[in-house]
């Protein structure tokens, strides 16, 4: 009966069973989930009694409660880091790309943090921040050991430690990414640009900025979303105490340590919606027509 259908029939037959079980597991997971989250956003409900609708309530208090408000205040230490890391990044992938010796040891060594686990991250670099830790008598070895202090006891620094902290850990992952599209650039070019008299930062200027612009707003977007995302970092080190819980830390404690699954599902959201601005400013002004 299957040989009698038309080609066309027995296409549409082959997709459809093809994609039926990723589509519903997508669904499943994915869809219904997030369909939940937003009704659970206008509820009252605490996990396991009777959910009371109380609207906008819980995105008001959001953006209106010191509370949770402050927590957008610590994302952007992460935000400022995430220019920092691109451009070293950025900086390190460029000169790499050139003729350097031993720059295969050199790429290993800068992104070899990115290989490591995030927890073991978190520990190793408690040791660094503490009293009379690596950092403390690192200065004390150079004669600075004047500005040795509680890095991660200090409110007025703690977020700084922490964000460079997420420098060191994912940078490798940027510099990967934008070392292999400088990778991708015909040599010709630059040959063709150095009998024309152009030096390094030229060529940087003029060649690799140009040609890697897509993938730049890629690695911002991915970069932002991940600063206003920060979790394992912050988490493993201190926790959120003194003053360093960012957004997803104070949504998943309002969820699970005070209660609150309506006021925690809001937060989610709020943080999707962030992501998706981000995403859309990203096509509007990186498009690759442009």
């Amino acid at each position: 009966m299957f040989s009698k259908l038309s080609y066309r029939t027995q296409r549409i037959i082959i997709i459809v069973s093809f994609l039926i079980v990723p589509l519903t597991l997508l669904a499943t997971f994915s869809f219904l989930p997030v369909a939940n989250m937003f009704w659970y956003s206008v509820t009252d409900w605490n996990g396991y009694s009777d959910k009371e609708f109380v609207g906008l309530e819980n995105y008001i208090t959001v953006f209106t409660d010191p509370e949770y408000f402050r927590v957008f205040g610590v994302s952007l230490y992460y935000f400022f880091a995430t220019f920092v890391q691109m451009a070293i990044a950025l900086y390190f992938a460029t000169i790499l790309s050139f003729r350097v010796r031993f720059k295969n040891f050199f790429k290993g060594v800068i992104f070899f943090p990115y290989l490591l686990n995030g927890v073991a991250i978190g520990f190793m670099f408690l040791f660094f921040f503490r009293p009379d830790g690596a950092l403390d008598t690192v200065l004390q070895m150079v004669g600075l050991g004047d500005f040795a202090m509680h890095w991660l006891g200090n409110p007025d620094i703690i977020n700084i430690s922490l964000a460079g902290t997420s420098i060191w850990r994912y940078m490798g992952f940027n510099f990967i990414i934008f070392l292999g599209a400088i990778s991708s650039i015909s040599g010709e070019i630059y040959e063709a640009a150095e009998i024309d008299g152009a030096n390094r930062w030229q060529q940087f200027r003029y060649i690799i900025m140009p040609s890697i612009r897509i993938i730049i707003s890629l690695n911002l977007v991915l970069a932002i979303s991940g600063a206003l995302s920060a979790f394992e970092i912050p988490y493993i080190m201190t926790g959120g105490a003194n003053g360093s819980a960012t957004f997803v830390i104070q949504t998943v404690d309002t969820a699970f340590k005070y209660g609150k699954i309506g006021l925690a599902s809001a937060m989610a959201v709020i943080l999707l919606f962030i992501v998706i601005i981000v995403t859309v400013l990203q096509k509007r002004f990186f498009s690759e027509e442009d």
